[in-house]
């Protein structure tokens, strides 16, 4: 791997990345380091775990766009612009492409390389747990929907319509994430991460029926 690529990664992103309130540097940090750790764990490659990390999100539409879905294919092609323009070894570069277009969930492209599964993971790990929570209420804030339904916050009776409600996102997506993990090592952090989640359903709970 090139010496300070870090660097030069991260330099990039700051510049290139369109920044909302749930995707911003921190949160490319975030994925980087869980990425690293998971690498570890997995043996997959640093050499293209790391650039597909922290580039992941080097393009994307905003939440709502109806190209929403072909954001990580555009990103993909312009990190691997970047790539060659630093000399990065070519024979990472199209794996490092399938990493960053298979991250995404609205993609739908399955991962089907180690280092994209653990991209992927990475990625979806920081949409879980205590940051989840914060990262879902401030994306659910920026385009107007309500934290609940006053009438039926669980959604017990009606549709469930994460556009207008925050929690219903919890169900629609949040939930069903940790069954969708590639690598051990995510699973199980994923596990602990929605415990927490329920944790927090159970007592905004309580709070509800005691105001």
């Amino acid at each position: 791997m090139p010496e300070n690529i870090e660097l030069q990664l991260l330099s990039f992103i700051k510049n290139e990345m369109v920044q909302d309130p749930a995707h911003d540097i921190s949160h490319v940090q975030r994925v980087a380091q869980t990425a690293k750790k998971l690498c570890e764990l997995e043996g997959g490659s640093l050499d293209i775990v790391l650039p597909a990390a922290y580039l992941h999100d080097c393009f994307s539409f905003p939440k709502n766009h109806p190209d929403r879905a072909t954001s990580s294919e555009i990103a993909a092609d312009k990190a691997a612009k970047f790539l060659v323009s630093i000399d990065y070894p070519l024979q990472y570069i199209e794996p490092i492409k399938h990493a960053i277009v298979a991250h995404s969930f609205s993609a739908g492209v399955k991962a089907t390389t180690l280092e994209a599964q653990i991209v992927q993971d990475a990625d979806r790990l920081d949409a879980l747990g205590a940051i989840g929570i914060s990262r879902c209420i401030q994306v659910s804030a920026s385009f107007g929907a309500s934290l609940y339904d006053a009438n039926d916050p669980f959604s017990e009776n009606r549709p469930l319509d994460d556009k207008a409600y925050t929690l219903d996102h919890f169900q629609v997506k949040l939930f069903k994430l940790a069954a969708e993990m590639n690598t051990l090592a995510a699973k199980s952090e994923a596990e602990i991460r929605v415990k927490f989640m329920r944790l927090y359903i159970e007592q905004l709970s309580t709070e509800m029926k005691s105001s």
